[in-house]
């Protein structure tokens, strides 16, 4: 299988149009367009009856000491732990690309509903944690949401995006699963994955 993007290149910084948050020189960060990004796949395998979508964020700050506080940076070397951006099952076997926008397009505070996505099944992603407890923000964050790294990580963020063709029409996932139970329901019906990443930081030091 081949993956690609309009969006952006294997390697390269994903622009702020399909982030969550973008740099603010006032607040540090604001909301961003927020927009799903454009991704084409081809040379799928024989056999192929459904594709499944997933984007995750390896570079994750597994401890919230320093993030997001002034004066202070997430040191380089601080263990980093997995956040899924994007889970959307059940593709149909015939779909080849999503265009910019086609399943998320701004900020929705307390999260997109479950049914918003034109295609397939969407998942919640992890800024349902990440909100827990913010009186503004908190709910359950369905589809896609884009970058939004602490301002102040030392590390520039990657962002995988992959797409597995499935031998099975449907991972039969009940609602509000989340991306641990899309890596499990994959395994053992793949016939096939491939990968795209992109960066990101909201850092002024490494812009």
């Amino acid at each position: 299988m081949d993956l690609m993007s309009h969006s952006f290149d294997e390697g390269a910084r994903i622009p702020g149009e399909f982030a969550f948050g973008v740099a603010d020189p006032d607040t540090h960060v604001a909301f961003g367009p927020n927009k799903s990004p454009h991704l084409a796949w081809s040379d799928v395998p024989d056999g192929t009856r459904a594709f499944v979508i997933v984007c995750v964020d390896s570079d994750v700050p597994t401890k919230p000491d320093d993030v997001n506080q002034e004066g202070r940076e997430v040191p380089v070397d601080l263990p980093r732990t997995d956040f899924y951006h994007w889970l959307l099952v059940d593709l149909p076997a015939t779909l080849r690309s999503l265009e910019e926008g086609a399943v998320a397009s701004g900020v929705v505070p307390r999260g997109k509903e479950a049914d918003a996505t034109p295609v397939g099944r969407a998942g919640v992603n992890d800024y349902t944690g990440w909100f827990s407890g913010d009186t503004d923000m908190e709910g359950e964050y369905f589809g896609y949401d884009g970058p939004c790294p602490p301002w102040n990580d030392s590390i520039i963020h990657r962002y995988t995006f992959t797409v597995y063709a499935l031998d099975v029409e449907s991972v039969d996932l009940p609602a509000g699963f989340t991306g641990s139970d899309v890596i499990a329901a994959v395994e053992g019906h793949t016939l096939e994955q491939v990968s795209l990443t992109g960066t990101y930081t909201l850092n002024p030091r490494l812009l």
